[in-house]
This record gives C-alpha cells, structure tokens and sequence, in this order.
C-alpha cells in the first residue's frame, strides 16, 4: 500500500507569516506609541500660531514707537536708539565754557566751526583726540549749549550721542534727521575707536565722505578719541605686516580719521594749567581755602593720581567740597 507523501509548509511562507504577527504584536501591545492623525495634527499647528501671534503682539505693544522728525523738538539733546528712537535727555551733563581751562585755542575752534554750521556756512566734521581727561567731550557739550542759546539760532541745534557700539545703524539715524526740516544736528561719539576685525568703521566712513547720499547738510558729526587715527597702533602694525600690499592695508584702515576736516590735539596740562582748573572751580561753587593749602592739596591730589589733568582737578574739587560741606551747585 503506497503512502500520500505529507505536505509540509513553505519555508518562504514563515517569514511572511511571522512579520505579520510581529505587525500585529507592537500594535496591539499596551503603551504603544499611534499616530496623531490628521485632524489631530492640525489643531496643535492652529493652537501653536494662535500662541506665537499674540507673543508677537504682546511685544509690539510694549515696544516704543519709532521717532519721528516731529519728536526731536521736545529737547535740546537726545541719545539714540538703533530701534529708530531718540531718547531725550532732559538735563545734559555739561560744565560751563568758562571752567574749561588750558584748551583756549581748542576752544576757540571748535566754537567758530559750529558757529558756521547754525548760520548756514560751510563746517567740517570734528575729530577730538589726545589725552585722557582733558575735556574732550565736556567741549563738544559746552559748545552746543554756547551756540544754541544765540538768537540767531535759537534752540534750533540739537545735540545727539551714538554709543560707539551703535556705528553701524548710523545710515538709520542719518535718514531720519535728513527728514527733519528747519533743524540742526551735532552727531556726537565719544570715546570712539575700533580693535581688532571690527569692520563697523566703514558704515562710518560712508557717512562722513564718499557714500552716495553722503552726509546731510543739517547735520555735522564730532567724535572723540584717545587715538590720532581711531585704531589700535597693533592693529595697524599687523596689518603692515600681514598684507599682500601693506601700504594699501594701511590706508584702509587711516582713511577714516582722514575724513574728518578739522583735527584738534589734546595734550597733557602744565602745573600752571591744573592749578587753574582748580582755582576755577572753587571760584565757581564758592569753595574758601586759603591759595597756598588750595595748591599745596591740589599738587598732592595729583601726585597721588599720577597725572594732571581737567578730570583729576574736578576730582579734587568734590572731594574738597565734601570735605568742607559745600554743595556743588552753581551760585
């Protein structure tokens, strides 16, 4: 008797079967991970921008406005913003022209150039340079107050401070007093320099000459600085060194000092010089001190500091003052 040989199953039938079950076992087991689906899906994308729109609108209303031409004749003197805002300053930290001692011919300059810009004549950018502590920037402040009160200009100068790390939005800041009609600008940077890759100065040297728009003829920029040519003597040495053409690296980067018109050198103050800064002072506030223990303390201060300067002669004149109980207040 013959015998039916047994069907066995396929061994290329197992794989198929297996993953199969294995399909269905991640699927069926407790905790697994499903797919949102696409109802689901869109609902957490609206909810998402419905969110982020009213951040957005909670930022825009506590942001302030950008200034208009119309805002700058709320104050004499303003800092700017590279939002778009010019910040008024209602009280500006000046000393009277009359204090400034030792920089007469400085002085003298600077007040004769921004006389012509508030007339209308032909001025040139400034650039203040020399030793620390010499009344740098306290010139730039005295001598708009000096100008701004003449009747001929009448309030109509404006001062406004851009911090050095706020260069590049100067185009920014241009437009907008390019649009202010019947006003006048100073345009005033203190302490302005520029190390190492900083590249910002070019933002600058378009403004001052050379750009096409070029600077706006109701506005003149002053900047002060310890250095002639506004960059580190390093980093005009390395790129002397280092350059296919060292002559062409360097006129790069001296060009812009070059662009201000109007150079003017501060130097290191005489004995003389910071003892009248001193007596100048005291006169001003009513402080009393016999003149021989005036220039006897005044020498010591110094000495002590290590320098003669208009910054260390106002420093002694408040430690004075508070020492004798006078307030410093202009009589």
């Amino acid at each position: 008797m013959s015998r039916k040989p047994s069907k066995k199953p396929s061994k290329t039938a197992l794989p198929a079967v297996k993953a199969k079950t294995a399909v269905k076992t991640a699927a069926d087991r407790p905790g697994a991970a499903k797919r949102p689906s696409p109802a689901a899906a869109d609902d957490t994308a609206a909810r998402i921008a419905r969110a982020l729109e009213a951040i957005a609108a909670q930022l825009s209303a506590g942001a302030a406005p950008a200034s208009t031409p119309a805002d700058l004749a709320t104050a004499d003197a303003f800092i700017w913003n590279p939002s778009g805002r010019l910040i008024p300053v209602p009280k500006v930290n000046r000393v009277d022209l009359g204090l400034l001692k030792g920089i007469d011919r400085m002085r003298d300059i600077l007040i004769e150039n921004t006389e012509r810009f508030a007339t209308g004549l032909p001025a040139n950018n400034a650039l203040l340079w020399g030793a620390r502590g010499m009344g740098k920037s306290s010139l730039v402040k005295a001598a708009h107050a000096s100008v701004n009160a003449r009747p001929d200009v009448a309030g109509r100068l404006k001062l406004i401070e851009i911090h050095r790390e706020d260069i590049e939005s100067l185009p920014a800041l241009m437009a907008l007093l390019r649009a202010a009609s019947g006003l006048l600008f100073i345009v005033f940077c203190d302490d302005l320099s520029f190390d190492g890759n900083d590249a910002s100065y070019k933002s600058l040297k378009a403004v001052l000459e050379g750009g096409i728009e070029g600077r706006p003829d109701n506005v003149i920029l002053y900047a002060t600085s310890n250095r002639r040519h506004l960059l580190a003597r390093e980093m005009v040495e390395n790129e002397r060194s280092t350059a296919i053409n060292p002559g062409e690296a360097v006129e790069e980067k001296v060009s812009l000092s070059d662009r201000f018109g109007l150079w003017l050198g501060f130097h290191k103050c005489s004995q003389d010089e910071y003892l009248a800064m001193v007596r100048g002072y005291c006169a001003h506030f009513g402080i009393a001190l016999d003149d021989e223990q005036l220039e006897h303390e005044a020498l010591e201060w110094s000495t002590t500091r290590g320098s003669r300067s208009g910054r260390v002669a106002w420093q002694f004149t408040q430690e004075l003052a508070g020492r004798l109980g006078v307030r410093l207040a202009a009589r």
